[in-house]
């Protein structure tokens, strides 16, 4: 799908791929009623937004970055697909609300910036010396949003660590897993930083990739629709 890129929107990329085949899964095979309400925290050019709405869904997409936010309004406008976008830190446009998925691929990339204080296309990758700026965020807040039998699907770089995100959200009272995972050969922005990240540990010797993995969260509460092929629920023993 073609979509509008200015210059400093996040380009779609592999983790934006398996974001929404995972959505599409969890469409597909959760029983969700027609026109089921999706929320995309961290939208970008809107790719995954655009996808659940083609599905049917009523979608709302959110993301810091205005150039993104005109971005996202821009590629429904021009594809008549009714996403509501909206600008702000992620749920705080959309206090009291709820939704049936949730998804999300927040700035994962660990560095030696404040997330707070990147302007620019950085946003879209800066994540804190551990990248976990925003996805501990994600996993603590995610919850108040969902309705009772909803699904949270959240990507990131393996080199976060799994096992955080399914202690993190274990701790939030959902159950996790991971149900998608993909090799990816190091971008630009990770072959610059290889050499700090190996100093501190977080890369292998000679290590020039990363896992990227979709976690599917439920709340405990609720049954769950299934793993999709998942690797088991709540499996924070093991390491990432």
């Amino acid at each position: 799908m073609m979509l509008l890129r200015p210059p400093g929107v996040y380009r779609p990329q592999s983790d934006t791929s398996l974001l929404t085949g995972a959505l599409s899964r969890t469409l597909a095979h959760t029983g969700l009623p027609a026109g089921a309400r999706v929320l995309e925290l961290g939208t970008g050019t809107g790719a995954v937004a655009l996808s659940a709405a083609r599905a049917g869904c009523d979608v709302v997409a959110v993301d810091v970055s205005a150039p993104a936010v005109l971005t996202a309004r821009m590629n429904a406008l021009l594809r008549g697909l009714p996403v509501r976008v909206l600008r702000g830190d992620l749920f705080t446009p959309v206090a009291g609300e709820l939704f049936d998925v949730i998804v999300a691929n927040p700035p994962y990339v660990a560095g030696d910036a404040d997330p707070r204080h990147v302007r620019g296309r950085a946003r879209a990758w800066e994540a804190g010396p551990d990248g976990r700026a925003l996805l501990d965020r994600i996993c603590a807040l995610a919850p108040r949003h969902l309705a009772p039998s909803g699904t949270l699907l959240l990507v990131h770089s393996a080199l976060n660590g799994v096992a955080a995100t399914l202690v993190s959200l274990r701790a939030a009272g959902m159950r996790a897993s991971v149900v998608a995972r993909h090799r990816e050969p190091f971008g630009p922005v990770m072959r610059r930083r290889a050499a700090r990240l190996a100093a501190r540990g977080l890369l292998g010797p000679g290590q020039r990739h990363e896992d990227l993995v979709v976690v599917r969260a439920d709340p405990i509460a609720a049954r769950s629709g299934g793993t999709e092929g998942g690797e088991g629920h709540a499996r924070e023993h093991q390491p990432a």
